[in-house]
C-alpha cells in the first residue's frame, strides 16, 4: 500500500486514543482489514523521512538512534528512505541485532549501510556512538507510545545524550520516555523533541502532554476509519472537518445567502466589545451584522466599522441595556429576520441588564450564542440555562465557567474535559470552554479539542472576537451548527497564530485576529488538502 492510499477521509473524525486502543487499532488493521504490519511500518518510516525532509531540508548529516522494538523498526525504514534521498545517515542500535524480532528485524535486514551498536553505557560513550550524536539532525526512534515509564539503563543514558546535543531532534511517535496517556506535564527521563511525527491518531500526550515540540504531525499509514476505536470520546478539530464550511462560495451568492447576526451587547465604557463581535461576524462571512446597544454608546459602536449596522436600545442610568428595551415589542421587531443572536460582549453585570439577558435567552427560539457577562447573568442560576428545544452555544473562559458551575477556577482547570462534557450534557447546549486547548462539548457528551492558538491571545477582547466568529459561522450554516462552532474555534486560533507571526505574543491585541482571518482561511483550505494533520506549538 502506498502513502497515497492512506489519505484521510475528509470529514472523518480524528479520534484521540489511548496507547492500548492504538495497539487494538493496529491489530484490527492487520487481522480484520488485511493490511500487513510490515506495510504499516514501511509507511510509518516513510512518513518520518518525509517529515524530516520537509521540516529540515538543509540537514545533510542525520543520526538515527533506534531501540529494539517497533519504534526502532520505524527508525530503520526512515534511515533507509533518508539515504535514498541523498542524506548522509548514521544509525545507532541500542542493543544486539539478535535481540530484534518480527518486523523490526526484517527492516534491520534491509538497511543498505551497517549501523553502529551500543550494548552498554560504556559503548554509548565510545567514539563510534558519538559520531552518530554529532549529526546535524537526530531522529529519536528509541521508545514509542506503547512504552510505560519510567525508562532505565541504556535507554535512559541515550535519552540523556540526546538532551545534551544542540542539534534538532525529531521524535518517532513520541519523545522517548514520555507517557502517551498523560494529560499534563511529563515526569522522569523524557527526550526533548523539536518535532514529533506520530501515526494514525494522536494520543492524549500529543494534544495535552506538554511535549515541547514545535510541531507534531499525525500521519495516516493505512489504518481504515472502521478500525478506529476510542473510549475517551475525544476528537481533534482539524481542517478536514471544517473544509466544507471554508470553501469557495456559489457564484450566485448575495448577502442574504449568508445570514444576519444580531449582537446584543455594549455598555458605557465597554462599547468596543460589542463592536468587535459585530465586525468579526462579517469577517468570517456573515452577510449582515447589526449591533443593538444602549443608545448612549451607539455612536461609539457605529464609529468602529461602517459595515456594521447599529440599533439603539433603552438604557439604565448606568448606561447599560434596560428591561424597557423589551417594552412595546421593540426587541421582537429587531429580532425578526435575524439568523443568530449573540448576547453578552460588553453587556455589563448590572442587575437589570442581567435580568434582560435571562429573559431573552428563555424567550428566544433563534440560534443563540452567549458569552461574557451574558453568561455571568446566570451565575448562581445555571438551572435556568437550558438549550432544550433551541440551539444554544456558550463560550465561557475558566472564570465564567466556574461561576456557572458553582466551583473554582482551579477546579475547572483541573478537570476541564469532564466539566465541559457534563455541563453541555446537563444543560442541553454546546459548551466552548476557552483556554489552552479550547474544548467544544456536545450535548451527547462528545468533546472536540482545538489545537490552534497561542499565549499571545491571552489579552482582552479575543473572547469577543470569538463570539462574533461563532455567530457569523452559524449565520452561514444554520443546518450545520456543531461544524460551524468548530470552524469558528479553529479559525479563531489560527488567526491568532497568523497575528503572532508579525506582532509577537506580547504585542498582540484582539483586533489583530480580525486582520489575520483572511490568511487563517487560506491556511485552513490548504491544510484540508494535506493527508496529514499538524499541531503547532
Amino acid at each position: 500500500m502506498s502513502l497515497a492510499a492512506t489519505r484521510r477521509d475528509r470529514g472523518a473524525a480524528m479520534k484521540i486514543v489511548t496507547r492500548e486502543e492504538m495497539r487494538e487499532i493496529d491489530r484490527l488493521t492487520s487481522e480484520r482489514f488485511q493490511v500487513p504490519s510490515l506495510t504499516l511500518m514501511e509507511n510509518a518510516g516513510t512518513s518520518v523521512a518525509d517529515f524530516v525532509l520537509s521540516q529540515y531540508p538543509t540537514a545533510k548529516r542525520i543520526g538515527v538512534i533506534c531501540g529494539k522494538g517497533n519504534n526502532g523498526g520505524d527508525g530503520f525504514v526512515a534511515a533507509r528512505k533518508l539515504l535514498e534521498a541523498g542524506r548522509e545517515v548514521r544509525i545507532l542500535l541500542l542493543g544486539e541485532p539478535s535481540e530484534l524480532q518480527g518486523d523490526a528485524a526484517e527492516m534491520f535486514s534491509r538497511l543498505p549501510v551497517p549501523p553502529q551498536f551500543a550494548r552498554s553505557n560504556e559503548e554509548l560513550s565510545g567514539e563510534q556512538a558519538r559520531t552518530v550524536f554529532e549529526a546535524h539532525l537526530l531522529v529519536d526512534a528509541i521508545l514509542g507510545t506503547g512504552f510505560r515509564p519510567p525508562v532505565r539503563g541504556l535507554y535512559a543514558q541515550a535519552i540523556e545524550w540526546l538532551n545534551q546535543r544542540h542539534a534538532p531532534v525529531v521524535a518517532v511517535d513520541i519523545p522517548s520516555g514520555a507517557d502517551a496517556d498523560v494529560v499534563g506535564e511529563q515526569t522522569g527521563a523524557v527526550a526533548r523533541a523539536d518535532g514529533v511525527i506520530t501515526f494514525t491518531a494522536p494520543r492524549p500526550a500529543h494534544v495535552f502532554g506538554g511535549l515541547g515540540a514545535r510541531v507534531t504531525r499525525i500521519a495516516p499509514i493505512g489504518s481504515p476509519q472502521e478500525a478506529m476505536v476510542s473510549t475517551l470520546r475525544l476528537n481533534l478539530i482539524t481542517a478536514h472537518e471544517i473544509a466544507p464550511l471554508v470553501g469557495p462560495r456559489p457564484a450566485e451568492s448575495n448577502k442574504g445567502s449568508f445570514g444576519h447576526v444580531l449582537v446584543l451587547g455594549g455598555s458605557l465604557g465597554k462599547a468596543g466589545a460589542a463592536a468587535m463581535a459585530g465586525i468579526s461576524a462579517l469577517r468570517v462571512g456573515a452577510g449582515l451584522s447589526t449591533v443593538a446597544t444602549p443608545k448612549s454608546v451607539l455612536v461609539t459602536v457605529a464609529g468602529f466599522h461602517p459595515e456594521v449596522m447599529t440599533e439603539p436600545l433603552e438604557e439604565t442610568d448606568a448606561g447599560t441595556i434596560s428591561m424597557r428595551a423589551l417594552a412595546k415589542g421593540q426587541l421582537d421587531q429587531l429580532v425578526q429576520g435575524k439568523t443568530v443572536l449573540a448576547i453578552g460582549p460588553g453587556i455589563s453585570r448590572n442587575p437589570e441588564t442581567s435580568e434582560f439577558v435571562r429573559t431573552i435567552v428563555q424567550k428566544s427560539e433563534a440560534l443563540l450564542v452567549l458569552d461574557a457577562d451574558g453568561l455571568n447573568a446566570f451565575a448562581g442560576l445555571a438551572g435556568e440555562l437550558d438549550g432544550k428545544g433551541k440551539s444554544l452555544v456558550i463560550t465561557p473562559h475558566p472564570g465564567e465557567m466556574a461561576r456557572l458551575a458553582g466551583t473554582t477556577v482551579m477546579a475547572v482547570q483541573r478537570d476541564r474535559i469532564n466539566l465541559a462534557r457534563n455541563f453541555a450534557r446537563e444543560h442541553n447546549l454546546i459548551a466552548v470552554l476557552k483556554g489552552h486547548r479550547t474544548l467544544v462539548a456536545k450535548p451527547d457528551g462528545e468533546v472536540w479539542v482545538n489545537a490552534t492558538g497561542n499565549p499571545g491571545m491571552a489579552t482582552g477582547g479575543t473572547g469577543d472576537i470569538l463570539t462574533g466568529m461563532v455567530a457569523g459561522m452559524l449565520a452561514q450554516n444554520p443546518q450545520r451548527i456543531f461544524e460551524a462552532v468548530m470552524a469558528a474555534v479553529f479559525l479563531h486560533g489560527r488567526a491568532g497564530d497568523v497575528a503572532k507571526e508579525t506582532m509577537g505574543e506580547q504585542s498582540l491585541v484582539a483586533t489583530d485576529l480580525v486582520g489575520g482571518l483572511p490568511e487563517a482561511f487560506r491556511r485552513a483550505r490548504a491544510a484540508a488538502d494535506q493527508p496529514y494533520v499538524e499541531i503547532q506549538a
